[in-house]
């Protein structure tokens, strides 16, 4: 493909290994920049280049996208000494696609403004799953001639794409969905205790539940999870915890009084205190069971625990 924008990725992750091995797929040469050998190791043997340091990644790179894990890894790798912002060139462009703060992302935003570097804010919402079938949705801010430029590399991961704006937009979006995302895990943790007290099961619970108005793609996808009670996770209450203190973290800065959020990221502490750090957020539910009375037998009903 002559033309072709050289990608560079930093962050081969959960999210970031499936989603450049999409790109890859998609005939883009891409070199990946990530410190953990096993992390990479599919990507390149899908054909990816391996960038052993960030000067190495800018010099294979046209577009440089970065999936990592919160703010300080953001920060080290654009502002830190001999990072991004001074290796940059003009032209080139930078794809942030992490949940990470309002504030610092303007902040790299205005050194990069300085190179004359452009800049995206492009957070994803999906899963892994999603990731690998190319069905995650993108939400992407800063300048629209630049996002025009990216817009194929990010149709290979993403099926819907939403141009927001020239600044923070897409991360406050970001977050706005973290939070409904997460007060979701909580309410049905709390609405299928309920059900359980009145001899329900939380299969046929789910069952009218996907099929009712307050039916959505997030319940369904955690269907089986719930039902099954297997809270390996997709997305860990402490990840949970991290997004929740970014989206306070913004609502202070903008005088946003959030109550219920403010209430949900508590109920996070209390499940990573009782040891269920690195359960999927999810887990919540087995939390107000507890609360609630209620103990599993071995066949994975819950009954009401009897007075002593």
């Amino acid at each position: 493909m002559s033309d072709t924008l050289r990608v560079g990725w930093a962050g081969i992750g959960k999210m970031g290994a499936p989603m450049s091995r999409r790109v890859l797929e998609r005939g883009y040469p891409l070199s990946v920049y990530e410190p953990l050998p096993e992390n990479r190791a599919s990507v390149v043997a899908q054909g990816a280049n391996v960038a052993y340091s960030l000067e190495d990644l800018v010099e294979a790179s046209d577009v440089i996208i970065l999936t990592i894990p919160n703010d300080a890894i953001l920060r080290q790798l654009t502002l830190g000494p001999s990072a991004l912002v001074d290796l940059l060139k003009p032209g080139q462009i930078l794809v942030e696609m992490s949940t990470v703060s309002p504030e610092l992302s303007a902040e790299v935003a205005e050194a990069l403004v300085r190179k004359r570097v452009a800049y995206l804010r492009a957070p994803v919402s999906g899963s892994t799953v999603t990731a690998s079938s190319g069905m995650l949705s993108v939400m992407v801010s800063g300048p629209e001639a630049d996002y025009r430029k990216v817009e194929p590399i990010l149709a290979s991961f993403a099926a819907k794409q939403f141009y927001l704006g020239e600044g923070e937009e897409a991360r406050y979006l970001k977050l706005v969905l973290n939070a409904l995302v997460g007060a979701t895990a909580a309410l049905l943790g709390e609405a299928l205790t309920l059900g359980l007290k009145g001899n329900l099961s939380v299969e046929t619970m789910l069952n009218v539940i996907c099929e009712s108005a307050v039916a959505s793609p997030l319940i369904a996808y955690k269907r089986n999870l719930l039902v099954k009670r297997n809270f390996d996770p997709a997305f860990s209450v402490s990840q949970m915890m991290k997004d929740f203190d970014l989206i306070l973290g913004a609502a202070k800065s903008d005088h946003v009084p959030m109550y219920l959020a403010s209430m949900i990221r508590q109920q996070y502490e209390a499940a990573f205190a009782d040891g269920l750090a690195e359960k999927d957020f999810f887990v919540l539910f087995e939390q107000y069971e507890r609360l609630a009375g209620l103990k599993r037998d071995q066949s994975g009903s819950s009954h009401v625990l009897k007075a002593i």
